[in-house]
């Protein structure tokens, strides 16, 4: 008696499971891998010729960065998307790794060297975004006897408006630079007056106005800017370049305005004035990430080879404390040896002013050692399966050699 079923007509099949294996199909797809790969590749020439325009930082920030690469039309302020980028990229050949395996793979003893291998390659992708998305790097630059608890980023800006009343504490409102780029006027509850942008430029010098033959007007009608022009300069992206960003901003309370203010990150102090009887300070400077503890400078010491001016060595001797006061203890940065603590690495980047100010690089990746546990996954897979398959190999030849030397069976 036959029971098996008879085949279900394909227009009477369930749409819905047939459309997701064509999805899962075309997601686990080896050409969309091979295409992936090549875009890869296509996008790694192009940066690495857009580097000598853009410089390191400007083309991770364009390329690997970025879920597409926008290229500005010649003449115009119009930027289109030309090319995938590599979060799109790296997203993509995510998703069609994982289903490869959905897909394809099945779970066994022989193929353990396979999905460690894979696995590791997951989660290198996944430690790559991650630390795109979230690492924040920095300098701490400290004199001999010098404390400080702050992160100088290297290339973010931030409006700074800090009420200093009390002598004891200051109350800073940090405003990033993006919001001065736009024309919403700014309103902090912490803040008695809002800020409304006027212009921004993100690369510009100062002139002084009293020092030209015909000055024109001035934009400024408060603090330090009412004698200063701003000339917008070209944006650099070089390495051994600085940008430095100024803008026009008009501070308004509910009495009227206050004036229009200049604040530059070429200006070295901060402005002062004072409205309902407190103090106020403004300073566009760099972005401050604050720790949870204080760096003092005790000792740098800066050696030589003998005969050269080739630094050998330098180091830095600081006093670390915490501000819950648990953590006291003096720790020494040098070039080979980084100090790890509250989720910062700080490493020696150099030093200046006559060996008397240390520069450190503080670095803060919350995946940080994902990098590694990768590579070891991938390693440890490639080694399983070549073993593997060499323990088989070897096997099938011993096995072969055995029938080899076992004589014929006489004749009867």
């Amino acid at each position: 008696m036959n029971t098996s079923r008879p085949p279900v007509p394909a227009a009477d099949r369930p749409h819905g499971r047939g459309s997701l294996r064509a999805i899962l199909g075309a997601c686990a797809s080896l050409r969309l891998t091979v295409g992936l790969l090549c875009l890869s590749l296509v996008m790694i020439f192009v940066a690495t010729l857009d580097q000598v325009h853009l410089g390191v930082w400007g083309v991770q920030q364009k390329y690997f960065h970025a879920f597409l690469v926008w290229v500005k039309l010649p003449g115009t302020a119009i930027s289109l998307p030309v090319f995938p980028g590599g979060y799109l990229l790296g997203g993509a050949l995510l998703v069609n790794l994982i289903t490869a395996h959905l897909c394809r793979f099945r779970l066994s003893a022989k193929k353990a060297g396979i999905w460690l291998t894979h696995c590791g390659l997951i989660l290198l992708l996944i430690g790559e975004g991650v630390s795109g998305l979230l690492q924040r790097d920095g300098q701490v630059r400290l004199d001999v006897g010098q404390s400080q608890r702050y992160v100088e980023s290297f290339r973010e800006n931030e409006l700074a408006v800090t009420d200093t009343t009390d002598p004891r504490n200051d109350l800073v409102v940090a405003i990033p630079v993006a919001h001065l780029q736009a024309t919403e006027t700014l309103q902090d509850p912490r803040l008695p007056f809002s800020i409304r942008p006027v212009a921004f430029f993100e690369n510009a010098k100062l002139r002084v106005r009293s020092q030209l033959t015909t000055p024109p007007p001035a934009v400024a009608t408060a603090g330090d800017g009412t004698d200063l022009l701003v000339d917008p300069a070209p944006v650099t992206y070089k390495p051994d370049e600085t940008n430095w960003p100024s803008s026009y901003i008009e501070l308004a309370g509910p009495d009227g305005p206050l004036g229009t203010w200049l604040v530059s990150t070429l200006l070295e102090q901060p402005q002062t004035f004072t409205y309902q009887g407190r103090s106020w300070q403004l300073a566009l400077r760099a972005r401050r990430d604050y720790l949870p503890f204080t760096l003092t400078l005790k000792k740098f010491t800066h050696d030589i080879y003998p005969g050269t001016d080739i630094p050998k060595n330098f180091a830095s001797t600081l006093q670390l404390r915490g501000d819950s006061g648990g953590d006291d203890r003096v720790v020494q940065i040098s070039m080979n040896k980084p100090l790890r603590t509250a989720g910062y690495a700080f490493y020696q980047a150099g030093f200046a002013n006559n060996d008397r100010t240390s520069v450190l690089q503080a670095v803060r990746n919350p995946s940080w050692q994902i990098p590694y546990w990768s590579c070891g996954m991938i390693a440890l897979g490639l080694l399983v399966q070549f073993g593997l398959g060499l323990f088989g190999s070897l096997r099938r030849r011993s096995a072969a050699a055995a029938a080899v030397r076992q004589p014929a069976p006489l004749p009867l």
